[in-house]
């Protein structure tokens, strides 16, 4: 159990950072670079503004564990949603492969994270 716990937290906070934090600063501390990856794929700017804060809500609740199941689940596939359309629009538009495989590697961290989540759920429920 601390196994799949430590796993869990390690990968979750690696998603919040990325999917989280590291959004949200932009607008704070590098606001002329918001967009930076949304405007080269032809998204409006408002699309970049909710991208933003639709993921640092997202990456909040996976990282709230008293949060409502249903909730952080809606999160997940919120944040996985996101990376898949990453991809799809990064591989149809510029094709560079780091803008491609970015995604992929943080869909992966978030897909362990979702996994360890449900590991500890299981096993309190198995353990009681």
């Amino acid at each position: 159990m601390k196994k799949y716990k430590i796993i869990f937290w390690i990968t979750t906070g690696i998603i919040f950072l990325v999917e989280g934090v590291m959004p949200l600063s932009t607008l704070f501390f590098a606001p002329e670079h918001f967009n930076t990856g949304t405007k080269p794929l032809g998204y409006p700017d408002y699309f970049a503004y909710a991208l933003i804060i639709s993921k640092t809500l997202g990456a909040t609740a996976i990282m709230l564990p008293k949060l409502s199941g249903t909730l952080r689940e809606w999160a997940y596939a919120g944040l996985t949603f996101n990376l898949i359309y990453a991809v799809f629009s990064h591989a149809v538009v510029d094709g560079k492969f780091s803008y491609i495989l970015s995604p992929i590697i943080v869909g992966i961290i978030l897909a362990i994270s979702y996994v360890y989540n449900r590991k500890i759920k299981l096993y309190g429920k198995n353990k009681l």
